[in-house]
């Protein structure tokens, strides 16, 4: 007889009734300024409840066969329909959800034109480095604005 494992979408998705860690789910986030002003986006209700109504920056998962590059551009193409560059990595957090693992891969980036147009978020603003810590972010997404708040502010320029 062969023994019944549960079937995963992905090995990277921690599995709370299986033993063996998973990798962590490598996800992309973009920090996008203007005029020294950063783009912030509201989630609105889904699947992790403790992210309903979260602020985070842009971005999504890192799919087969992408760069971290290829994918941030794809995912702010889908997400806001807005055309970017990537100037920098920015910063890597690892953090464990209740349900879920993942590695948040952060880049800076530049848009020509910040015409939004949301297909996926509540809402969104432009924020200085300043009035960052006036939102509710997502968990993961923390360390990023503390180390935002510490840059100088033509680092984003």
């Amino acid at each position: 007889m062969v023994p019944k494992f549960p079937v995963l979408n992905s090995l990277r998705i921690k599995n709370t009734t299986n033993p063996f860690e998973m990798r962590p789910l490598a996800v992309v986030a973009a920090i996008i300024s203007v005029n020294q002003k950063i783009l912030c986006v509201q989630r609105g209700k889904g699947k992790h409840p403790y992210l309903d109504y979260k602020y985070e920056f842009p971005g999504g998962k890192v799919e087969l066969g992408e760069t971290e590059e290829q994918a941030i551009i794809r995912e702010i193409k889908e997400e806001l329909d807005l055309e970017i560059s990537v100037v920098k990595k920015f910063l890597s957090v690892q953090y464990s959800y209740p349900d879920i693992s993942i590695t948040l891969h952060s880049f800076l980036c530049k848009c020509k034109n910040p015409c939004i147009k949301l297909t996926e978020h509540l809402n969104y603003k432009w924020l200085s480095k300043s009035e960052l810590k006036q939102l509710e972010w997502a968990a993961a997404d923390e360390p990023i604005v503390r180390k935002l708040e510490e840059m100088e502010i033509s680092e984003l320029s």
